[in-house]
């Protein structure tokens, strides 16, 4: 039993972490320009508002039902307004240029996405772990199909802290911890959930994840995408990063 407790762990520590793999698509340019962020930031903005409303809060209602799954979702999105009203978006005492404060603005962008994806991954860590618990052949299933459903999220993370800082290992390693929650989730499992953990639970954690994930995307990820001037390649990212993630959900279904 230990054995295949450690080889849940691994299954998911590998599923998660493959978010670096998006991660260095989204470092791979080497001088972001306006084009490139427009479309990544729309992308980001349509994986995120894509698995909340196909895939989270729907699992979220279903568990808890209409109201009180909507009411989640929706205490979700006003922690998220809470929190953008508390945090300053730049410090004003500092007066920075034009430059300065659309880096900071990309750099808190992106720091988001990292929060709400690794708050996201942890009932994904959790399901990858609980299947190779239950059958090997359907954890490794599981865990390839979450390794591929991750890669658009660690682009997601990198390529508005890479245009913000201009430093790959910061895209890298802020990527890369989004994706450790993964493996968290499923160490929390097998610590402290696996035997408490039941379906309202669950179903309230999914939904305010929602709610988190569409505030960033039409607060943060939307308006920044658009301010470049490039609306309908800011719609092309929206779509194509809703049709990746919505593959990834199809081979989700299948395992």
């Amino acid at each position: 039993m230990n054995n295949q407790i450690l080889v849940a762990l691994l299954l998911s520590a590998l599923s998660g972490l493959a978010t670096t793999i998006g991660s260095i698509i989204g470092i791979f340019v080497r001088k972001p320009g306006p084009r490139f962020l427009t479309f990544t930031l729309g992308f980001s903005a349509g994986v995120m508002i894509l698995v909340s409303f196909v895939e989270l809060l729907p699992k979220g209602i279903n568990n808890l039902g209409m109201f009180w799954g909507l009411a989640a979702f929706f205490s979700g999105m006003g922690l998220m307004f809470v929190l953008d009203v508390l945090v300053p978006h730049s410090y004003m005492a500092e007066q920075p240029n034009k430059g300065e404060r659309e880096k900071s603005r990309l750099m808190r962008t992106g720091l988001l996405v990292a929060f709400g994806i690794g708050i996201h991954n942890l009932p994904e860590g959790l399901a990858a772990f609980a299947g190779a618990l239950q059958n090997l052949r359907l954890g490794v299933s599981i865990a390839v199909a979450v390794a591929i459903h991750n890669i658009p999220e660690g682009l997601a993370v990198s390529a508005p802290v890479y245009a913000a800082t201009g430093s790959r290992s910061k895209a890298f390693w802020w990527s890369f911890l989004s994706g450790v929650a993964e493996p968290a989730g499923a160490a929390l499992a097998a610590l402290i959930l696996l035997p408490f953990l039941n379906e309202k639970v669950l179903g309230a954690v999914l939904s305010a994840v929602a709610g988190i994930m569409v505030f960033i995307s039409v607060d943060e990820l939307i308006p920044a995408s658009k301010k470049y001037g490039y609306d309908h390649l800011a719609i092309t990212g929206i779509i194509v990063g809703m049709l990746i993630m919505a593959f990834s959900l199809l081979l989700l279904q299948k395992v």
